[in-house]
């Protein structure tokens, strides 16, 4: 790392962090200006930054994204979330923190069958109609979620984008993510409601007045074009099945994701102007912006070598080399997205199972989909989710800071990863 393409691309990066944290600039304005350094200096090239599959923007999540936020704004038109909101309060008696566990446990199971993405871009909008009817801060319950999807989309091939490079790299079927992590993921939820009740037991304040309010709406009367709400429902069902088959159709989320989206114009009164204004454009720019500033630290070999750092520090121990790979994972996963750190990660890892001779039941590689899954609640940009609920909360007018996130995301984080180094040393090592 002695090129000084290296040490500017680590400059570029740790500045635009430091002022992701200030929050004196805003996030997106950051992300770009960082990427646009990051070309300027040669860290990476237009090719690498554009086209590139190892170093440039993933577009499968920037179209995933545009695709289903698209779709969410045509649902928003039908009143389905002011529906749902009312149900949910209704079923949880208006009581908060029953509400918060209500929307942190559908949150956690519709991750393991959709993506974590995917789930947030749904409930957030219901989280906020929630939170208004009942005079609560939306923050602590949008953390709230945004950790339960990442912690939800554990448990399968299909829940986190990072699983699904595991998964290709290391031939895991869908079946084994469910017997090696679904049950610690069962029990995270657990612990997740555990910490909420506690970090944010502020909030729990239950306003007998606007209870009875809301006791006594009719939710059906909030559906404002019933038609359309089944277009729109049979459209979301089409999407998700085609998530769900992905190993058996080949296409990409993003590909289904933009499908459903123009077939749900195609076939619906809803203007299409409208509906794109409701796409996060500023978050979609974060995005790109951010792969950008990652892409460079991977050109100028700078992820590379801290990989290998790691790969080295590993050795030949299976038990040293999975808790190593698992607390390593979950810190490294917290400074940059999890997904490019997976990619990078992933050949390393291949390597240190062929070296001890294939490690026994993929635990290396569990190691690092749990590492870098539950790192991702470390920080406010630690995972897709949690930079998609931002915009959303920022959109809402319920704006979340770095630290505001990121102070319950480091308790959450270092809850989860400790149980699960227990899980791990207890399952593959002590019982085994």
């Amino acid at each position: 790392m002695n090129d000084w393409h290296s040490w500017a691309a680590i400059a570029v990066f740790v500045g635009a962090y430091a002022l992701i944290i200030s929050e004196k600039i805003h996030r997106v304005a950051v992300a770009l200006g960082g990427a646009g350094l990051m070309l300027a200096i040669g860290a990476t090239d237009d090719v690498s930054a554009f086209y590139s599959e190892d170093s440039g923007i993933d577009w499968n999540v920037i179209f995933l994204l545009m695709g289903m936020m698209m779709i969410v704004g045509v649902l928003k038109k039908t009143g389905m979330f002011e529906y749902l909101a009312i149900w949910a309060v209704k079923r949880a008696h208006a009581r908060p923190f029953r509400v918060m566990a209500m929307l942190v446990v559908i949150t956690a199971l519709a991750s393991a069958l959709l993506d974590n993405v995917t789930t947030v871009l749904l409930i957030a909008p219901v989280t906020l109609l929630v939170c208004e009817r009942l005079a609560l801060p939306a923050a602590p319950f949008l953390i709230a979620e945004v950790m339960a999807s990442n912690i939800g989309g554990t448990a399968t091939l299909v829940g986190d984008p990072p699983n699904i490079i595991i998964a290709s790299r290391a031939d895991i079927t869908f079946n084994d993510f469910l017997v090696h992590l679904a049950p610690l993921s069962a029990l995270l939820v657990v612990v997740l409601l555990l910490l909420c009740r506690v970090m944010f037991r502020k909030t729990f304040v239950y306003d007998e007045d606007r209870a009875a309010e809301i006791m006594a709406l009719e939710e059906r009367e909030a559906i404002k074009d019933p038609r359309l709400l089944i277009q729109g429902l049979t459209v979301l069902a089409l999407v998700v099945a085609g998530f769900v088959l992905h190993p058996v159709l080949h296409y990409e989320p993003s590909i289904v994701a933009l499908l459903g989206a123009g077939l749900l114009i195609a076939v619906s009164t809803a203007d299409t102007g409208e509906v794109l204004a409701e796409v996060e454009w500023p978050t979609l720019a974060f995005f790109a912006g951010l792969f950008i500033m990652i892409g460079g630290l991977i050109d100028t070999g700078v992820v590379g070598q801290i990989s290998k750092a790691l790969a080295d520090v590993i050795g030949g121990s299976e038990l040293g080399g999975s808790m190593t790979l698992l607390g390593g994972s979950a810190v490294l996963s917290g400074i940059v997205d999890n997904i490019p750190y997976v990619a990078t990660m992933a050949p390393i890892t291949a390597d240190l199972v062929k070296d001890m001779g294939g490690a026994s039941d993929h635990v290396m590689w569990w190691a690092l989909a749990l590492g870098a899954d539950l790192g991702g609640n470390a920080t406010a940009i630690g995972a897709s989710a949690n930079v998609v609920v931002l915009g959303i909360a920022e959109r809402g007018r319920q704006p979340i800071s770095f630290w505001q996130f990121t102070k319950y995301g480091l308790v959450v984080t270092a809850v989860t990863v400790a149980i699960s180094i227990g899980y791990v040393w207890l399952r593959y090592f002590a019982l085994s």
